[in-house]
Protein backbone atom coordinates (compact mmCIF):
# COMPACT_ATOMS: atom_id res chain seq x y z
CA UNK A 1 0.00 0.00 0.00
CA UNK A 2 3.60 2.38 -0.25
CA UNK A 3 3.51 3.55 2.89
CA UNK A 4 0.09 4.49 3.64
CA UNK A 5 -1.18 5.48 7.36
CA UNK A 6 -4.76 3.53 7.78
CA UNK A 7 -6.83 5.78 10.05
CA UNK A 8 -8.05 3.09 11.24
CA UNK A 9 -4.93 0.95 13.13
CA UNK A 10 -4.35 1.73 16.86
CA UNK A 11 0.09 2.30 15.95
CA UNK A 12 1.07 3.55 12.36
CA UNK A 13 3.96 1.37 12.32
CA UNK A 14 3.27 -1.36 12.83
CA UNK A 15 0.13 -1.04 10.30
CA UNK A 16 2.54 0.35 7.78
CA UNK A 17 4.41 -3.12 8.35
CA UNK A 18 1.03 -4.93 7.97
CA UNK A 19 0.23 -2.94 4.17
CA UNK A 20 3.44 -3.93 3.09
CA UNK A 21 3.08 -7.05 3.86
CA UNK A 22 -0.56 -7.56 2.83
CA UNK A 23 -1.48 -10.64 0.98
CA UNK A 24 1.44 -12.37 2.04
CA UNK A 25 -0.65 -14.92 3.44
CA UNK A 26 -3.59 -15.44 0.90
CA UNK A 27 -0.66 -15.99 -1.69
CA UNK A 28 0.92 -18.77 -0.17
CA UNK A 29 -1.26 -21.22 -1.59
CA UNK A 30 -1.09 -19.54 -5.01
CA UNK A 31 2.60 -20.22 -5.86
CA UNK A 32 1.54 -21.15 -9.29
CA UNK A 33 0.36 -19.24 -11.77
CA UNK A 34 -2.76 -21.40 -11.42
CA UNK A 35 -4.21 -23.92 -9.80
CA UNK A 36 -5.25 -25.99 -13.14
CA UNK A 37 -7.24 -29.51 -13.05
CA UNK A 38 -4.68 -31.75 -13.19
CA UNK A 39 -3.43 -30.32 -9.69
CA UNK A 40 -7.04 -30.40 -8.56
CA UNK A 41 -6.55 -33.57 -6.31
CA UNK A 42 -9.85 -36.16 -6.76
CA UNK A 43 -11.62 -33.85 -9.12
CA UNK A 44 -9.39 -34.47 -12.80
CA UNK A 45 -12.46 -32.52 -13.97
CA UNK A 46 -12.46 -29.29 -12.31
CA UNK A 47 -12.58 -26.48 -13.97
CA UNK A 48 -9.37 -24.91 -11.89
CA UNK A 49 -7.92 -21.72 -11.86
CA UNK A 50 -6.27 -20.30 -14.71
CA UNK A 51 -4.53 -17.69 -13.53
CA UNK A 52 -3.70 -14.70 -10.63
CA UNK A 53 -3.89 -11.31 -11.78
CA UNK A 54 -1.85 -8.91 -9.40
CA UNK A 55 -3.32 -5.60 -9.24
CA UNK A 56 -1.78 -2.06 -7.81
CA UNK A 57 -4.81 -0.45 -6.05
CA UNK A 58 -3.15 3.08 -6.58
CA UNK A 59 -2.89 3.22 -10.32
CA UNK A 60 -6.33 1.72 -10.82
CA UNK A 61 -8.39 2.49 -7.35
CA UNK A 62 -11.95 2.29 -8.95
CA UNK A 63 -13.57 -1.02 -11.01
CA UNK A 64 -16.33 -2.70 -12.22
CA UNK A 65 -18.25 -1.49 -15.75
CA UNK A 66 -21.40 -1.50 -13.87
CA UNK A 67 -20.43 1.92 -12.49
CA UNK A 68 -16.95 3.10 -13.11
CA UNK A 69 -15.04 3.63 -16.86
CA UNK A 70 -12.29 1.03 -15.80
CA UNK A 71 -12.63 -2.70 -14.83
CA UNK A 72 -10.05 -5.54 -14.85
CA UNK A 73 -8.19 -6.23 -17.65
CA UNK A 74 -9.44 -9.28 -18.59
CA UNK A 75 -8.64 -11.39 -21.08
CA UNK A 76 -11.96 -13.24 -23.48
CA UNK A 77 -13.94 -15.69 -21.52
CA UNK A 78 -12.06 -15.28 -18.37
CA UNK A 79 -14.08 -14.63 -15.24
CA UNK A 80 -13.19 -13.24 -11.85
CA UNK A 81 -15.65 -14.74 -8.98
CA UNK A 82 -16.64 -12.55 -5.97
CA UNK A 83 -19.09 -13.19 -2.87
CA UNK A 84 -20.33 -10.52 -0.72
CA UNK A 85 -22.03 -10.26 3.16
CA UNK A 86 -20.38 -13.11 5.00
CA UNK A 87 -19.47 -15.14 6.39
CA UNK A 88 -22.46 -17.17 7.40
CA UNK A 89 -21.54 -20.84 8.27
CA UNK A 90 -24.44 -22.16 7.41
CA UNK A 91 -24.04 -21.24 3.43
CA UNK A 92 -20.56 -19.55 3.50
CA UNK A 93 -19.27 -23.52 4.12
CA UNK A 94 -20.80 -25.02 1.51
CA UNK A 95 -20.06 -22.21 -1.23
CA UNK A 96 -16.18 -23.05 0.51
CA UNK A 97 -16.51 -26.68 -0.14
CA UNK A 98 -17.91 -25.69 -3.80
CA UNK A 99 -14.80 -23.91 -5.26
CA UNK A 100 -12.82 -26.04 -2.88
CA UNK A 101 -13.80 -29.28 -5.02
CA UNK A 102 -13.37 -27.24 -8.26
CA UNK A 103 -9.84 -25.82 -7.10
CA UNK A 104 -11.93 -22.41 -7.70
CA UNK A 105 -10.11 -18.90 -6.12
CA UNK A 106 -12.17 -16.40 -5.36
CA UNK A 107 -12.89 -12.56 -3.44
CA UNK A 108 -14.88 -12.34 -0.70
CA UNK A 109 -16.13 -9.30 0.92
CA UNK A 110 -16.65 -9.87 4.52
CA UNK A 111 -19.25 -7.72 6.64
CA UNK A 112 -17.12 -6.83 9.56
CA UNK A 113 -20.24 -7.45 12.46
CA UNK A 114 -19.97 -11.00 10.52
CA UNK A 115 -16.33 -11.60 11.20
CA UNK A 116 -16.88 -10.53 14.53
CA UNK A 117 -19.71 -13.62 15.15
CA UNK A 118 -17.31 -15.90 13.17
CA UNK A 119 -13.97 -15.20 12.75
CA UNK A 120 -13.52 -19.10 12.33
CA UNK A 121 -15.00 -18.19 8.83
CA UNK A 122 -12.95 -15.96 7.97
CA UNK A 123 -9.64 -17.78 9.04
CA UNK A 124 -10.94 -20.03 6.17
CA UNK A 125 -11.26 -17.78 3.70
CA UNK A 126 -7.32 -16.82 4.19
CA UNK A 127 -6.47 -20.64 4.56
CA UNK A 128 -7.83 -21.91 0.98
CA UNK A 129 -6.35 -18.93 -0.14
CA UNK A 130 -8.89 -16.72 -1.24
CA UNK A 131 -8.85 -13.14 -1.67
CA UNK A 132 -10.15 -11.27 1.75
CA UNK A 133 -11.66 -7.47 1.21
CA UNK A 134 -14.51 -6.03 3.25
CA UNK A 135 -17.58 -4.71 3.00
CA UNK A 136 -18.29 -2.21 5.75
CA UNK A 137 -19.05 -3.12 9.33
CA UNK A 138 -23.10 -2.98 9.66
CA UNK A 139 -24.16 -3.20 5.32
CA UNK A 140 -25.84 0.03 5.80
CA UNK A 141 -27.56 0.60 2.34
CA UNK A 142 -27.01 4.72 2.68
CA UNK A 143 -23.71 4.79 1.63
CA UNK A 144 -24.84 6.98 -1.14
CA UNK A 145 -26.16 9.76 1.27
CA UNK A 146 -23.39 9.71 4.28
CA UNK A 147 -21.49 12.22 5.05
CA UNK A 148 -17.62 11.60 5.44
CA UNK A 149 -18.41 11.75 9.37
CA UNK A 150 -20.77 9.06 8.23
CA UNK A 151 -18.67 6.78 6.31
CA UNK A 152 -15.10 6.83 8.51
CA UNK A 153 -16.22 4.81 11.11
CA UNK A 154 -18.20 1.97 8.44
CA UNK A 155 -15.43 1.63 6.72
CA UNK A 156 -12.79 1.65 9.23
CA UNK A 157 -14.50 -0.74 11.94
CA UNK A 158 -15.31 -3.24 9.24
CA UNK A 159 -11.40 -3.22 8.08
CA UNK A 160 -10.48 -3.63 11.98
CA UNK A 161 -13.15 -5.93 12.82
CA UNK A 162 -12.30 -7.99 9.81
CA UNK A 163 -8.38 -7.68 10.27
CA UNK A 164 -8.85 -8.96 14.22
CA UNK A 165 -10.46 -11.69 12.97
CA UNK A 166 -7.82 -13.08 10.66
CA UNK A 167 -4.59 -15.02 12.26
CA UNK A 168 -2.69 -13.14 9.91
CA UNK A 169 -4.05 -9.37 9.61
CA UNK A 170 -1.19 -9.29 6.88
CA UNK A 171 -3.76 -11.18 4.40
CA UNK A 172 -6.22 -8.72 4.67
CA UNK A 173 -6.68 -7.27 0.79
CA UNK A 174 -6.91 -3.38 0.27
CA UNK A 175 -10.07 -4.23 -1.47
CA UNK A 176 -13.07 -2.52 -0.97
CA UNK A 177 -17.02 -3.10 -2.01
CA UNK A 178 -19.46 -0.85 -0.82
CA UNK A 179 -22.91 -2.28 -0.06
CA UNK A 180 -25.53 -2.61 -2.30
CA UNK A 181 -23.82 -0.65 -5.00
CA UNK A 182 -24.56 2.50 -3.41
CA UNK A 183 -21.73 4.55 -4.22
CA UNK A 184 -21.50 8.30 -3.20
CA UNK A 185 -18.71 10.83 -3.31
CA UNK A 186 -18.05 10.98 0.37
CA UNK A 187 -16.72 7.14 0.68
CA UNK A 188 -14.98 7.38 -2.48
CA UNK A 189 -12.84 9.72 -1.71
CA UNK A 190 -12.02 8.10 1.97
CA UNK A 191 -11.32 4.90 0.26
CA UNK A 192 -8.77 6.78 -1.81
CA UNK A 193 -6.95 8.29 0.95
CA UNK A 194 -6.87 4.98 2.49
CA UNK A 195 -5.28 3.22 -0.60
CA UNK A 196 -8.62 1.12 -0.89
CA UNK A 197 -9.42 -0.32 -4.31
CA UNK A 198 -13.23 0.11 -4.77
CA UNK A 199 -14.70 -3.10 -6.47
CA UNK A 200 -18.36 -2.38 -8.53
CA UNK A 201 -19.14 -5.33 -10.94
CA UNK A 202 -19.50 -6.25 -14.36
CA UNK A 203 -22.54 -8.60 -14.39
CA UNK A 204 -24.92 -9.55 -11.58
CA UNK A 205 -26.78 -12.77 -10.73
CA UNK A 206 -29.20 -11.32 -8.50
CA UNK A 207 -28.97 -13.55 -6.15
CA UNK A 208 -30.32 -11.55 -3.12
CA UNK A 209 -33.75 -11.46 -4.74
CA UNK A 210 -36.10 -14.18 -3.76
CA UNK A 211 -35.88 -16.50 -7.00
CA UNK A 212 -35.19 -19.86 -7.25
CA UNK A 213 -31.16 -21.01 -7.40
CA UNK A 214 -31.81 -22.33 -11.30
CA UNK A 215 -32.83 -18.47 -12.28
CA UNK A 216 -29.19 -17.61 -10.64
CA UNK A 217 -28.00 -19.85 -12.51
CA UNK A 218 -29.69 -18.85 -16.06
CA UNK A 219 -29.06 -14.95 -14.98
CA UNK A 220 -24.80 -15.76 -14.60
CA UNK A 221 -24.78 -17.68 -17.37
CA UNK A 222 -26.64 -15.27 -19.82
CA UNK A 223 -24.86 -12.14 -18.43
CA UNK A 224 -21.72 -13.61 -18.73
CA UNK A 225 -22.70 -14.81 -22.34
CA UNK A 226 -23.59 -11.26 -23.15
CA UNK A 227 -20.16 -9.92 -21.89
CA UNK A 228 -18.15 -12.74 -22.88
CA UNK A 229 -15.61 -11.99 -19.60
CA UNK A 230 -16.13 -9.84 -16.54
CA UNK A 231 -16.28 -10.18 -12.57
CA UNK A 232 -19.66 -11.89 -11.23
CA UNK A 233 -20.97 -10.47 -7.56
CA UNK A 234 -22.42 -13.49 -5.61
CA UNK A 235 -23.67 -13.55 -2.03
CA UNK A 236 -22.39 -16.44 0.13
CA UNK A 237 -25.42 -16.37 2.38
CA UNK A 238 -28.25 -17.92 0.14
CA UNK A 239 -29.32 -20.94 -0.03
CA UNK A 240 -30.03 -20.05 -3.56
CA UNK A 241 -26.46 -19.22 -4.48
CA UNK A 242 -25.53 -22.49 -2.63
CA UNK A 243 -27.89 -24.45 -4.99
CA UNK A 244 -26.35 -22.49 -8.20
CA UNK A 245 -22.72 -22.20 -8.07
CA UNK A 246 -22.12 -25.75 -9.13
CA UNK A 247 -24.31 -25.63 -12.21
CA UNK A 248 -22.51 -21.81 -12.68
CA UNK A 249 -19.31 -23.84 -12.63
CA UNK A 250 -20.23 -26.69 -14.75
CA UNK A 251 -21.55 -24.43 -17.35
CA UNK A 252 -18.34 -22.45 -17.37
CA UNK A 253 -16.21 -25.17 -17.97
CA UNK A 254 -18.01 -26.63 -20.45
CA UNK A 255 -18.29 -23.53 -22.64
CA UNK A 256 -14.58 -23.05 -21.66
CA UNK A 257 -14.28 -19.85 -19.78
CA UNK A 258 -11.46 -19.96 -17.28
CA UNK A 259 -11.19 -18.28 -13.61
CA UNK A 260 -8.75 -15.69 -12.43
CA UNK A 261 -7.71 -14.74 -8.96
CA UNK A 262 -7.08 -11.02 -8.37
CA UNK A 263 -4.93 -9.99 -5.39
CA UNK A 264 -2.87 -6.99 -4.55
CA UNK A 265 0.30 -5.82 -5.32
CA UNK A 266 3.02 -5.80 -2.57
CA UNK A 267 6.70 -4.94 -3.16
CA UNK A 268 7.45 -8.37 -3.44
CA UNK A 269 4.71 -9.00 -5.85
CA UNK A 270 4.86 -6.83 -8.77
CA UNK A 271 1.78 -5.96 -10.58
CA UNK A 272 0.61 -8.00 -13.69
CA UNK A 273 2.01 -5.89 -16.89
CA UNK A 274 -0.94 -4.35 -18.39
CA UNK A 275 -1.62 -1.83 -21.10
CA UNK A 276 -3.78 1.45 -19.82
CA UNK A 277 -6.62 0.51 -22.90
CA UNK A 278 -6.57 -2.69 -21.23
CA UNK A 279 -8.57 -1.54 -18.18
CA UNK A 280 -10.62 0.82 -20.18
CA UNK A 281 -14.67 -0.85 -20.41
CA UNK A 282 -15.08 0.94 -23.39
CA UNK A 283 -11.50 0.68 -25.66
CA UNK A 284 -10.73 3.12 -28.75
CA UNK A 285 -10.94 1.44 -31.64
CA UNK A 286 -9.85 2.41 -35.83
CA UNK A 287 -13.67 2.01 -36.11
CA UNK A 288 -15.04 4.20 -33.30
CA UNK A 289 -14.67 8.29 -33.99
CA UNK A 290 -13.35 10.30 -30.83
CA UNK A 291 -14.37 13.47 -30.35
CA UNK A 292 -10.37 14.78 -28.98
CA UNK A 293 -8.39 16.72 -31.16
CA UNK A 294 -4.64 15.56 -31.35
CA UNK A 295 -2.42 16.90 -28.68
CA UNK A 296 -0.01 19.66 -29.86
CA UNK A 297 3.38 19.37 -29.98
CA UNK A 298 5.26 21.71 -27.37
CA UNK A 299 7.55 23.99 -28.97
CA UNK A 300 10.45 26.14 -27.61
CA UNK A 301 9.55 29.83 -29.28
CA UNK A 302 12.10 31.76 -27.00
CA UNK A 303 14.70 29.20 -28.91
CA UNK A 304 13.19 29.55 -32.14
CA UNK A 305 14.72 31.28 -35.31
CA UNK A 306 13.36 34.56 -35.86
CA UNK A 307 13.69 36.05 -39.39
CA UNK A 308 13.36 39.60 -40.44
CA UNK A 309 9.81 41.03 -41.42
CA UNK A 310 8.70 39.81 -44.78
CA UNK A 311 8.65 42.26 -47.91
CA UNK A 312 6.86 41.95 -51.05
CA UNK A 313 10.25 40.85 -52.68
CA UNK A 314 10.13 37.71 -50.34
CA UNK A 315 7.27 36.36 -52.35
CA UNK A 316 8.67 36.82 -55.52
CA UNK A 317 6.42 36.96 -58.79
CA UNK A 318 5.81 32.96 -59.88
CA UNK A 319 4.28 33.29 -63.53
CA UNK A 320 5.86 36.68 -64.93
CA UNK A 321 3.54 38.35 -67.39
CA UNK A 322 5.16 38.99 -71.01
CA UNK A 323 6.65 42.35 -71.73
CA UNK A 324 4.22 42.84 -74.56
CA UNK A 325 1.31 41.72 -72.29
CA UNK A 326 -0.54 44.86 -70.42
CA UNK A 327 -0.63 44.45 -66.87
CA UNK A 328 -4.67 43.68 -65.68
CA UNK A 329 -6.51 46.67 -64.43
CA UNK A 330 -7.03 46.68 -60.90
CA UNK A 331 -10.71 45.93 -59.42
CA UNK A 332 -11.18 48.62 -57.42
CA UNK A 333 -11.49 51.56 -57.10
CA UNK A 334 -13.03 52.03 -60.50
CA UNK A 335 -11.46 55.10 -62.47
CA UNK A 336 -15.53 56.28 -63.03
CA UNK A 337 -16.68 56.14 -59.60
CA UNK A 338 -13.25 57.97 -58.50
CA UNK A 339 -14.01 60.37 -60.99
CA UNK A 340 -17.72 60.93 -59.63
CA UNK A 341 -16.61 61.01 -56.26
CA UNK A 342 -14.36 63.88 -57.08
CA UNK A 343 -16.50 66.01 -59.51
CA UNK A 344 -19.39 65.17 -56.96
CA UNK A 345 -21.19 68.64 -55.04
CA UNK A 346 -20.44 69.16 -51.56
CA UNK A 347 -22.33 70.30 -48.78
CA UNK A 348 -21.34 73.98 -47.16
CA UNK A 349 -19.77 73.24 -43.71
CA UNK A 350 -22.52 74.27 -40.65
CA UNK A 351 -21.60 76.62 -38.64
CA UNK A 352 -20.03 76.78 -35.70
CA UNK A 353 -23.19 78.45 -33.53
CA UNK A 354 -24.94 75.12 -34.69
CA UNK A 355 -23.03 72.96 -31.89
CA UNK A 356 -22.96 75.64 -29.37
CA UNK A 357 -24.31 75.04 -25.87
CA UNK A 358 -26.00 76.49 -24.34
CA UNK A 359 -28.25 77.45 -27.27
CA UNK A 360 -28.25 81.42 -28.12
CA UNK A 361 -32.09 80.79 -28.95
CA UNK A 362 -34.25 78.62 -26.32
CA UNK A 363 -35.52 75.57 -27.55
CA UNK A 364 -38.98 75.15 -26.99
CA UNK A 365 -41.10 72.28 -28.05
CA UNK A 366 -44.12 72.61 -30.61
CA UNK A 367 -47.23 72.35 -29.26
CA UNK A 368 -49.65 70.32 -31.77
CA UNK A 369 -53.55 71.26 -31.55
CA UNK A 370 -55.65 68.54 -32.29
CA UNK A 371 -58.52 70.10 -34.47
CA UNK A 372 -62.19 69.43 -32.82
CA UNK A 373 -64.35 67.65 -34.64
CA UNK A 374 -68.22 69.18 -34.26
CA UNK A 375 -70.48 66.41 -35.34
CA UNK A 376 -74.11 67.80 -35.51
CA UNK A 377 -76.57 66.85 -33.09
CA UNK A 378 -78.87 63.99 -33.47
CA UNK A 379 -82.51 63.93 -32.30
CA UNK A 380 -83.28 60.41 -30.23
CA UNK A 381 -85.82 58.96 -32.67
CA UNK A 382 -89.84 58.98 -31.50
CA UNK A 383 -90.64 56.26 -29.44
CA UNK A 384 -93.95 54.38 -31.21
CA UNK A 385 -97.47 55.07 -29.59
CA UNK A 386 -98.70 52.02 -28.00
CA UNK A 387 -102.80 51.78 -28.47
CA UNK A 388 -102.87 49.69 -25.50
CA UNK A 389 -101.73 53.06 -23.89
CA UNK A 390 -104.17 55.60 -25.73
CA UNK A 391 -107.04 53.38 -24.82
CA UNK A 392 -105.82 53.96 -21.15
CA UNK A 393 -106.10 57.50 -21.92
Amino acid sequence: MRDRAWAWVGSTSSWVALLLGALTAVGSGLGSPGAAAAECPGHPNALGTSRVLVVDPQEHPRIGAMQYKETLPLRDHEVVLTFDDGPVPKYSNQVLQILADECVKATFFTIGRQAKADPEGVRKLAAAGHTVGTHSQNHPLSFNRMTLDQVKPEVDQGIASTAAALSDPSALSPFFRVPGLLRGEAVENYAGTLGLQMWSADFLADDWRSISGTKVYELAIKRLEARGKGILLLHDIHARTVDALPKILTELKAKGYRIVHVVAATPDRPATPTEPDDWLVHRPSDETPVAKWPAITPVDLAAADTRARATLDDFGVLDPLPASRAAPKPAWPRPALRLQTATAPALPAPSADLFAWPPATPLTAQRRQVARVERPAVKPAPRPVRMASLKRR
